[in-house]
Protein backbone atom coordinates (compact mmCIF):
# COMPACT_ATOMS: atom_id res chain seq x y z
CA UNK A 1 0.00 0.00 0.00
CA UNK A 2 1.50 3.36 -1.40
CA UNK A 3 -0.01 5.84 1.08
CA UNK A 4 2.30 6.77 3.70
CA UNK A 5 0.33 8.71 6.37
CA UNK A 6 -0.33 6.35 8.68
CA UNK A 7 -3.72 7.39 9.41
CA UNK A 8 -4.99 7.22 6.18
CA UNK A 9 -3.45 3.92 6.14
CA UNK A 10 -5.42 2.60 8.63
CA UNK A 11 -8.32 4.30 7.18
CA UNK A 12 -8.17 2.81 3.53
CA UNK A 13 -7.19 -0.71 4.77
CA UNK A 14 -10.08 -1.21 7.17
CA UNK A 15 -12.25 0.63 4.13
CA UNK A 16 -10.61 -1.90 1.77
CA UNK A 17 -11.71 -5.01 3.86
CA UNK A 18 -15.39 -4.18 3.51
CA UNK A 19 -14.77 -3.67 -0.15
CA UNK A 20 -13.40 -6.98 -0.70
CA UNK A 21 -15.91 -8.82 1.22
CA UNK A 22 -19.33 -6.98 -0.85
CA UNK A 23 -17.42 -7.60 -3.80
CA UNK A 24 -16.33 -11.12 -3.14
CA UNK A 25 -19.82 -12.10 -2.12
CA UNK A 26 -21.20 -10.76 -5.45
CA UNK A 27 -19.08 -13.97 -7.04
CA UNK A 28 -18.05 -16.63 -4.79
CA UNK A 29 -21.76 -17.62 -4.70
CA UNK A 30 -21.91 -18.62 -8.13
CA UNK A 31 -19.89 -21.53 -8.07
CA UNK A 32 -22.24 -23.19 -5.29
CA UNK A 33 -25.95 -22.74 -6.86
CA UNK A 34 -25.88 -26.05 -7.74
CA UNK A 35 -25.48 -27.59 -4.93
CA UNK A 36 -27.70 -25.27 -2.19
CA UNK A 37 -30.43 -25.73 -5.27
CA UNK A 38 -30.07 -29.81 -4.71
CA UNK A 39 -29.76 -29.41 -0.55
CA UNK A 40 -32.76 -27.33 -0.17
CA UNK A 41 -35.25 -29.23 -3.31
CA UNK A 42 -34.78 -25.75 -5.30
CA UNK A 43 -34.49 -26.03 -9.26
CA UNK A 44 -31.44 -24.05 -10.72
CA UNK A 45 -33.44 -21.72 -12.19
CA UNK A 46 -35.21 -20.74 -9.04
CA UNK A 47 -31.79 -20.79 -7.26
CA UNK A 48 -29.98 -18.26 -9.77
CA UNK A 49 -32.20 -15.88 -7.37
CA UNK A 50 -29.33 -16.30 -4.95
CA UNK A 51 -27.91 -14.47 -6.95
CA UNK A 52 -30.13 -12.04 -8.63
CA UNK A 53 -31.24 -10.87 -5.59
CA UNK A 54 -28.37 -10.01 -3.74
CA UNK A 55 -27.26 -7.64 -6.26
CA UNK A 56 -30.80 -6.45 -7.15
CA UNK A 57 -30.64 -5.37 -3.12
CA UNK A 58 -27.11 -3.84 -4.06
CA UNK A 59 -28.40 -1.57 -6.66
CA UNK A 60 -31.77 -0.80 -4.54
CA UNK A 61 -29.75 0.30 -1.44
CA UNK A 62 -27.20 2.84 -3.79
CA UNK A 63 -29.79 5.83 -3.71
CA UNK A 64 -30.68 6.24 0.08
CA UNK A 65 -26.73 5.98 0.85
CA UNK A 66 -25.64 9.85 -0.18
CA UNK A 67 -28.61 11.12 1.83
CA UNK A 68 -27.55 8.36 4.94
CA UNK A 69 -23.84 8.73 4.88
CA UNK A 70 -25.15 12.78 5.23
CA UNK A 71 -27.67 12.33 8.03
CA UNK A 72 -25.61 10.03 10.33
CA UNK A 73 -21.74 10.66 8.91
CA UNK A 74 -20.05 8.37 6.50
CA UNK A 75 -18.14 6.59 9.01
CA UNK A 76 -21.48 5.88 11.97
CA UNK A 77 -23.00 4.21 8.37
CA UNK A 78 -20.16 2.46 7.22
CA UNK A 79 -19.69 0.27 10.56
CA UNK A 80 -23.77 -0.60 10.65
CA UNK A 81 -23.36 -1.92 6.89
CA UNK A 82 -20.66 -4.13 7.53
CA UNK A 83 -22.87 -5.10 10.59
CA UNK A 84 -25.88 -5.52 8.74
CA UNK A 85 -23.62 -7.61 5.99
CA UNK A 86 -21.96 -10.36 9.15
CA UNK A 87 -25.03 -10.95 10.24
CA UNK A 88 -27.42 -11.48 7.01
CA UNK A 89 -23.90 -14.07 6.06
CA UNK A 90 -24.99 -15.89 9.36
CA UNK A 91 -28.47 -16.34 8.47
CA UNK A 92 -28.39 -17.26 5.22
CA UNK A 93 -25.62 -20.04 6.21
CA UNK A 94 -28.50 -21.20 8.84
CA UNK A 95 -31.35 -20.86 5.87
CA UNK A 96 -33.47 -24.14 5.84
CA UNK A 97 -35.26 -23.24 2.88
CA UNK A 98 -34.83 -21.24 -0.80
CA UNK A 99 -37.27 -18.42 0.09
CA UNK A 100 -35.45 -17.92 3.74
CA UNK A 101 -31.69 -18.47 1.81
CA UNK A 102 -33.14 -15.34 -0.79
CA UNK A 103 -34.04 -12.86 2.12
CA UNK A 104 -31.14 -13.08 3.92
CA UNK A 105 -29.43 -12.40 0.26
CA UNK A 106 -31.45 -9.69 0.33
CA UNK A 107 -30.44 -8.24 3.41
CA UNK A 108 -26.94 -8.66 2.54
CA UNK A 109 -27.13 -7.15 -0.71
CA UNK A 110 -28.70 -3.99 0.89
CA UNK A 111 -25.69 -3.65 3.15
CA UNK A 112 -22.84 -4.42 0.65
CA UNK A 113 -24.90 -1.88 -0.73
CA UNK A 114 -23.79 1.07 1.46
CA UNK A 115 -19.71 -0.41 1.90
CA UNK A 116 -18.27 0.31 -1.32
CA UNK A 117 -19.21 4.21 -1.79
CA UNK A 118 -19.10 4.88 2.12
CA UNK A 119 -15.85 4.02 1.98
CA UNK A 120 -14.92 5.80 -1.33
CA UNK A 121 -16.55 8.68 0.68
CA UNK A 122 -15.06 8.21 4.02
CA UNK A 123 -11.42 8.20 1.90
CA UNK A 124 -11.75 10.95 -0.25
CA UNK A 125 -12.72 12.62 2.85
CA UNK A 126 -9.35 11.33 4.62
CA UNK A 127 -7.02 13.13 1.94
CA UNK A 128 -6.64 15.95 -0.21
CA UNK A 129 -7.31 15.70 -4.20
CA UNK A 130 -3.32 15.96 -4.95
CA UNK A 131 -3.80 12.00 -3.22
CA UNK A 132 -6.92 10.86 -4.39
CA UNK A 133 -5.66 8.49 -7.48
CA UNK A 134 -3.53 6.73 -4.91
CA UNK A 135 -5.77 5.88 -2.37
CA UNK A 136 -8.58 5.22 -4.48
CA UNK A 137 -6.34 2.87 -6.72
CA UNK A 138 -5.81 1.23 -3.26
CA UNK A 139 -9.25 0.96 -2.90
CA UNK A 140 -9.89 -0.20 -7.01
CA UNK A 141 -7.21 -2.85 -6.90
CA UNK A 142 -8.68 -4.99 -4.51
CA UNK A 143 -12.59 -4.38 -5.26
CA UNK A 144 -10.62 -5.56 -8.88
CA UNK A 145 -9.75 -9.15 -7.38
CA UNK A 146 -13.41 -9.73 -6.13
CA UNK A 147 -14.79 -11.20 -9.56
CA UNK A 148 -11.34 -13.05 -10.38
CA UNK A 149 -10.84 -14.88 -6.76
CA UNK A 150 -14.36 -15.28 -6.36
CA UNK A 151 -14.81 -18.27 -8.69
CA UNK A 152 -11.39 -19.75 -6.95
CA UNK A 153 -12.59 -19.59 -3.46
CA UNK A 154 -15.83 -20.51 -3.96
CA UNK A 155 -14.21 -23.91 -5.94
CA UNK A 156 -12.06 -24.56 -2.99
CA UNK A 157 -14.49 -23.76 -0.20
CA UNK A 158 -16.49 -26.36 -1.81
CA UNK A 159 -14.06 -28.85 -2.17
CA UNK A 160 -13.48 -29.06 0.92
CA UNK A 161 -16.98 -28.14 2.55
CA UNK A 162 -20.34 -27.75 2.06
CA UNK A 163 -22.03 -24.11 0.64
CA UNK A 164 -23.13 -22.83 3.63
CA UNK A 165 -19.07 -22.18 4.42
CA UNK A 166 -19.06 -19.85 1.39
CA UNK A 167 -21.00 -17.54 3.97
CA UNK A 168 -19.69 -18.54 6.79
CA UNK A 169 -15.76 -17.36 6.02
CA UNK A 170 -17.50 -13.91 5.95
CA UNK A 171 -17.98 -13.96 9.93
CA UNK A 172 -14.66 -13.54 11.22
CA UNK A 173 -13.56 -11.24 8.35
CA UNK A 174 -17.17 -8.86 9.55
CA UNK A 175 -16.34 -9.28 13.00
CA UNK A 176 -12.53 -8.36 12.78
CA UNK A 177 -13.81 -5.27 10.28
CA UNK A 178 -16.13 -4.18 12.77
CA UNK A 179 -13.38 -4.13 15.52
CA UNK A 180 -10.77 -2.23 13.62
CA UNK A 181 -13.81 0.24 12.07
CA UNK A 182 -14.93 1.12 15.47
CA UNK A 183 -11.50 2.21 16.60
CA UNK A 184 -10.35 3.53 13.26
CA UNK A 185 -12.61 5.17 10.98
CA UNK A 186 -14.00 9.12 11.96
CA UNK A 187 -17.47 8.64 12.40
CA UNK A 188 -18.23 11.73 10.27
CA UNK A 189 -20.30 15.02 11.64
CA UNK A 190 -24.22 14.61 10.68
CA UNK A 191 -26.19 17.66 8.22
CA UNK A 192 -29.06 18.59 7.75
CA UNK A 193 -30.47 16.80 4.95
CA UNK A 194 -34.20 17.53 5.16
CA UNK A 195 -36.56 14.29 5.50
CA UNK A 196 -35.92 11.66 3.62
CA UNK A 197 -37.96 11.69 0.09
CA UNK A 198 -39.55 8.39 0.30
CA UNK A 199 -41.44 8.39 -2.73
CA UNK A 200 -37.81 9.19 -4.55
CA UNK A 201 -36.02 6.67 -2.86
CA UNK A 202 -39.16 4.45 -4.03
CA UNK A 203 -38.68 6.10 -7.60
CA UNK A 204 -34.56 5.92 -7.68
CA UNK A 205 -35.01 1.91 -6.35
CA UNK A 206 -37.54 0.60 -8.23
CA UNK A 207 -36.43 2.34 -11.38
CA UNK A 208 -32.52 1.14 -10.57
CA UNK A 209 -33.22 -2.68 -10.06
CA UNK A 210 -36.01 -2.65 -12.60
CA UNK A 211 -33.44 -1.56 -15.23
CA UNK A 212 -30.58 -3.62 -14.09
CA UNK A 213 -32.58 -6.15 -13.82
CA UNK A 214 -34.26 -6.09 -17.14
CA UNK A 215 -31.00 -5.14 -18.37
CA UNK A 216 -29.54 -8.98 -17.36
CA UNK A 217 -32.53 -10.77 -18.30
CA UNK A 218 -32.48 -9.10 -21.70
CA UNK A 219 -29.36 -10.59 -21.98
CA UNK A 220 -30.15 -13.96 -20.72
CA UNK A 221 -33.53 -14.70 -22.30
CA UNK A 222 -33.58 -12.25 -25.39
CA UNK A 223 -36.06 -9.05 -25.30
CA UNK A 224 -39.53 -10.81 -24.56
CA UNK A 225 -42.30 -7.98 -23.98
CA UNK A 226 -41.88 -8.49 -20.18
CA UNK A 227 -38.31 -8.11 -20.03
CA UNK A 228 -38.75 -4.86 -22.73
CA UNK A 229 -41.39 -3.55 -20.45
CA UNK A 230 -39.22 -4.09 -17.28
CA UNK A 231 -36.40 -2.30 -19.26
CA UNK A 232 -38.99 0.69 -20.16
CA UNK A 233 -40.78 0.84 -16.71
CA UNK A 234 -36.98 1.34 -14.80
CA UNK A 235 -36.19 3.76 -17.15
CA UNK A 236 -39.55 5.94 -16.71
CA UNK A 237 -39.45 5.46 -13.12
CA UNK A 238 -35.76 6.91 -12.94
CA UNK A 239 -36.31 9.78 -15.68
CA UNK A 240 -39.85 10.73 -12.91
CA UNK A 241 -36.79 10.56 -9.76
CA UNK A 242 -34.53 12.73 -12.01
CA UNK A 243 -37.09 15.48 -12.46
CA UNK A 244 -38.35 15.55 -8.87
CA UNK A 245 -34.63 15.78 -7.74
CA UNK A 246 -34.41 18.91 -9.16
CA UNK A 247 -37.10 20.49 -7.93
CA UNK A 248 -36.41 19.60 -4.62
CA UNK A 249 -34.80 21.93 -2.47
CA UNK A 250 -33.28 18.98 -0.34
CA UNK A 251 -33.39 15.90 -2.86
CA UNK A 252 -32.20 12.04 -2.14
CA UNK A 253 -28.74 12.97 -4.15
CA UNK A 254 -27.81 15.98 -5.60
CA UNK A 255 -28.26 15.83 -9.04
CA UNK A 256 -27.11 19.03 -9.65
CA UNK A 257 -23.35 17.97 -9.60
CA UNK A 258 -23.71 16.95 -13.36
CA UNK A 259 -24.03 21.01 -14.18
CA UNK A 260 -19.85 20.98 -13.36
CA UNK A 261 -18.82 19.40 -17.29
CA UNK A 262 -15.96 17.84 -15.56
CA UNK A 263 -18.19 16.08 -13.25
CA UNK A 264 -20.67 14.88 -15.90
CA UNK A 265 -17.69 13.79 -18.32
CA UNK A 266 -15.96 11.80 -16.02
CA UNK A 267 -18.62 10.18 -14.98
CA UNK A 268 -19.36 9.38 -18.60
CA UNK A 269 -16.33 7.91 -18.91
CA UNK A 270 -16.94 6.03 -15.77
CA UNK A 271 -20.04 4.54 -16.86
CA UNK A 272 -18.58 3.36 -20.13
CA UNK A 273 -15.49 1.82 -18.98
CA UNK A 274 -18.03 -0.29 -16.44
CA UNK A 275 -19.58 -1.49 -19.62
CA UNK A 276 -16.41 -2.68 -20.91
CA UNK A 277 -15.22 -4.08 -17.39
CA UNK A 278 -18.30 -6.06 -17.16
CA UNK A 279 -18.30 -7.28 -20.81
CA UNK A 280 -15.11 -8.47 -19.95
CA UNK A 281 -15.64 -10.54 -17.25
CA UNK A 282 -18.41 -12.13 -18.88
CA UNK A 283 -17.21 -13.32 -22.30
CA UNK A 284 -13.64 -14.65 -21.55
CA UNK A 285 -15.18 -17.25 -19.13
CA UNK A 286 -17.77 -18.22 -21.70
CA UNK A 287 -14.82 -17.92 -24.41
CA UNK A 288 -12.86 -20.64 -22.33
CA UNK A 289 -15.53 -22.76 -21.82
CA UNK A 290 -17.68 -22.42 -24.68
CA UNK A 291 -15.07 -22.11 -27.51
CA UNK A 292 -12.12 -24.12 -25.79
CA UNK A 293 -13.66 -26.60 -23.82
CA UNK A 294 -11.88 -25.68 -20.48
CA UNK A 295 -13.83 -26.71 -16.94
CA UNK A 296 -15.03 -24.20 -14.03
CA UNK A 297 -11.77 -25.09 -12.28
CA UNK A 298 -9.54 -24.49 -15.43
CA UNK A 299 -11.10 -21.81 -16.25
CA UNK A 300 -10.93 -19.66 -12.54
CA UNK A 301 -7.38 -20.43 -12.70
CA UNK A 302 -6.73 -19.33 -16.23
CA UNK A 303 -8.72 -16.13 -15.55
CA UNK A 304 -6.26 -15.09 -12.75
CA UNK A 305 -3.94 -13.33 -14.62
CA UNK A 306 -6.25 -10.80 -15.46
CA UNK A 307 -7.51 -10.33 -12.11
CA UNK A 308 -4.08 -9.77 -10.78
CA UNK A 309 -2.90 -7.80 -13.44
CA UNK A 310 -5.71 -4.95 -12.96
CA UNK A 311 -4.91 -5.68 -9.12
CA UNK A 312 -1.31 -4.33 -9.70
CA UNK A 313 -1.86 -2.23 -12.55
CA UNK A 314 -4.59 0.08 -10.65
CA UNK A 315 -2.17 1.75 -7.74
CA UNK A 316 0.20 2.57 -10.98
CA UNK A 317 -2.91 4.24 -12.65
CA UNK A 318 -3.61 5.84 -9.43
CA UNK A 319 0.11 7.65 -8.92
CA UNK A 320 -0.03 8.16 -12.47
CA UNK A 321 -3.46 10.12 -12.09
CA UNK A 322 -2.08 12.60 -9.09
CA UNK A 323 0.49 12.84 -11.44
CA UNK A 324 -0.55 14.16 -14.70
CA UNK A 325 -4.15 14.11 -14.66
CA UNK A 326 -7.21 11.04 -14.62
CA UNK A 327 -8.15 11.80 -18.58
CA UNK A 328 -4.95 11.48 -19.75
CA UNK A 329 -4.30 8.15 -18.31
CA UNK A 330 -7.94 7.22 -19.01
CA UNK A 331 -7.15 8.04 -22.23
CA UNK A 332 -4.41 5.09 -22.32
CA UNK A 333 -6.47 2.72 -20.96
CA UNK A 334 -9.41 2.86 -23.13
CA UNK A 335 -7.13 2.87 -26.03
CA UNK A 336 -5.73 -0.69 -24.38
CA UNK A 337 -9.18 -1.81 -24.54
CA UNK A 338 -9.32 -1.14 -27.90
CA UNK A 339 -5.97 -3.19 -29.21
CA UNK A 340 -6.57 -5.55 -26.67
CA UNK A 341 -9.62 -6.66 -27.75
CA UNK A 342 -8.95 -6.67 -31.95
CA UNK A 343 -6.57 -9.74 -31.91
CA UNK A 344 -9.56 -11.51 -30.28
CA UNK A 345 -11.69 -10.42 -33.07
CA UNK A 346 -10.03 -11.69 -36.17
CA UNK A 347 -7.92 -14.65 -34.79
CA UNK A 348 -8.19 -17.42 -31.85
CA UNK A 349 -4.99 -16.47 -30.02
CA UNK A 350 -3.40 -19.52 -28.59
CA UNK A 351 -2.76 -20.58 -24.70
CA UNK A 352 0.08 -18.65 -24.40
CA UNK A 353 -0.69 -15.72 -26.47
CA UNK A 354 -3.59 -15.67 -24.33
CA UNK A 355 -2.26 -15.24 -21.14
CA UNK A 356 -0.44 -12.32 -22.45
CA UNK A 357 -3.53 -10.50 -23.96
CA UNK A 358 -5.77 -11.56 -20.57
CA UNK A 359 -2.53 -9.50 -18.66
CA UNK A 360 -2.63 -6.79 -21.03
CA UNK A 361 -6.47 -6.63 -20.95
CA UNK A 362 -5.99 -6.26 -17.44
CA UNK A 363 -3.04 -3.23 -17.47
CA UNK A 364 -6.17 -1.82 -19.51
CA UNK A 365 -8.98 -2.21 -17.50
CA UNK A 366 -6.78 -0.67 -14.25
CA UNK A 367 -5.80 2.22 -16.41
CA UNK A 368 -9.20 2.68 -17.98
CA UNK A 369 -11.27 2.60 -14.42
CA UNK A 370 -9.90 4.19 -11.42
CA UNK A 371 -8.69 7.44 -13.54
CA UNK A 372 -12.27 9.02 -14.63
CA UNK A 373 -13.56 7.96 -11.09
CA UNK A 374 -10.92 9.88 -9.12
CA UNK A 375 -11.20 12.56 -11.76
CA UNK A 376 -15.12 13.25 -10.92
CA UNK A 377 -14.21 12.84 -7.47
CA UNK A 378 -11.98 15.68 -7.38
CA UNK A 379 -14.46 17.53 -9.05
CA UNK A 380 -16.68 17.69 -6.52
CA UNK A 381 -16.09 19.65 -2.53
CA UNK A 382 -15.54 16.75 -0.07
CA UNK A 383 -19.21 17.74 1.67
CA UNK A 384 -20.40 16.09 -1.81
CA UNK A 385 -18.19 12.95 -2.13
CA UNK A 386 -21.34 11.16 -0.32
CA UNK A 387 -23.46 12.07 -3.29
CA UNK A 388 -20.93 11.61 -6.09
CA UNK A 389 -19.92 8.27 -4.99
CA UNK A 390 -23.68 7.11 -4.62
CA UNK A 391 -24.12 8.17 -8.26
CA UNK A 392 -21.21 7.18 -9.93
CA UNK A 393 -21.71 3.51 -8.22
CA UNK A 394 -25.29 3.79 -9.82
CA UNK A 395 -23.93 4.32 -13.12
CA UNK A 396 -21.18 1.93 -12.88
CA UNK A 397 -23.82 -0.65 -12.20
CA UNK A 398 -26.55 0.49 -15.04
CA UNK A 399 -23.00 0.24 -17.28
CA UNK A 400 -21.83 -2.96 -16.44
CA UNK A 401 -26.00 -3.92 -16.74
CA UNK A 402 -25.88 -2.51 -20.88
CA UNK A 403 -21.92 -4.09 -21.02
CA UNK A 404 -23.19 -7.69 -19.84
CA UNK A 405 -26.89 -7.53 -21.75
CA UNK A 406 -24.97 -6.70 -25.16
CA UNK A 407 -22.15 -9.26 -24.75
CA UNK A 408 -24.91 -12.13 -23.84
CA UNK A 409 -27.10 -11.08 -26.49
CA UNK A 410 -24.65 -11.04 -29.14
CA UNK A 411 -23.58 -14.51 -27.99
CA UNK A 412 -27.09 -15.63 -28.06
CA UNK A 413 -27.96 -14.77 -31.24
CA UNK A 414 -24.76 -15.58 -33.37
CA UNK A 415 -23.72 -18.85 -31.06
CA UNK A 416 -25.94 -21.28 -33.21
CA UNK A 417 -24.07 -20.35 -36.21
CA UNK A 418 -20.38 -20.95 -34.70
CA UNK A 419 -18.35 -20.40 -31.61
CA UNK A 420 -15.86 -18.81 -33.75
CA UNK A 421 -18.51 -15.82 -35.61
CA UNK A 422 -19.98 -15.34 -32.26
CA UNK A 423 -16.98 -14.41 -30.29
CA UNK A 424 -15.41 -12.44 -32.93
CA UNK A 425 -18.60 -10.15 -33.49
CA UNK A 426 -18.67 -10.31 -29.23
CA UNK A 427 -14.96 -8.96 -29.50
CA UNK A 428 -15.26 -6.31 -32.40
CA UNK A 429 -18.17 -5.11 -30.03
CA UNK A 430 -16.01 -4.77 -26.84
CA UNK A 431 -13.64 -2.84 -29.18
CA UNK A 432 -16.38 -0.55 -29.85
CA UNK A 433 -17.12 -0.03 -26.23
CA UNK A 434 -13.55 1.25 -25.63
CA UNK A 435 -13.18 3.63 -28.90
CA UNK A 436 -16.65 4.82 -27.21
CA UNK A 437 -15.33 5.54 -23.89
CA UNK A 438 -11.86 7.38 -25.20
CA UNK A 439 -14.30 10.61 -26.39
CA UNK A 440 -15.23 11.15 -22.80
CA UNK A 441 -11.46 10.09 -21.69
CA UNK A 442 -10.46 12.59 -24.60
CA UNK A 443 -12.12 15.81 -23.16
CA UNK A 444 -10.90 14.85 -19.56
CA UNK A 445 -7.36 15.06 -21.23
CA UNK A 446 -7.78 18.60 -21.67
CA UNK A 447 -9.15 19.34 -18.33
CA UNK A 448 -6.62 20.49 -15.30
CA UNK A 449 -3.55 17.92 -15.87
CA UNK A 450 -3.88 17.32 -12.09
CA UNK A 451 -6.54 16.22 -9.51
CA UNK A 452 -5.83 19.37 -7.62
CA UNK A 453 -7.23 21.22 -10.62
CA UNK A 454 -10.43 22.63 -10.27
Amino acid sequence: MTIRDPATRRIAAVVVLGALLSMLDATVVAVGLESMARDLGAGLGAAQWIAHSYLLALAVALPACGWLGRRIGAGRLWVLALAGFTAASLLCAAAPTLGLLVAARVLQGVAAGFLVPTGQALLGQAVGPDRLGRVMAVLGSVVSLGPALGPVVGGVLLDVASWPWLFLVNLPIGVVGLVAGLRVLPRGVPTRTGTLDVVGLLLAGIGLSALVYGLTAWGEQGAPAVVGGTVLGGGIALVLFVARSLRRPHPLTDLRLFADRRYATATLCSTLTGASLFGTVLVFPLLLQLGRGTDTTGTGLALLSYGLATAVSTPLAGRLTDRVGGGVVATAGCAGLVLTALPFAVAEPGPVLLQVLLVLRGIAIGFAAIPPTVAAYAAVRPEQLPDATTQLNALQRVGGAVGGALVATTLAALLPHGAGPAFAAVFWLLAGLGAVALVPAALLARSPVTATGR
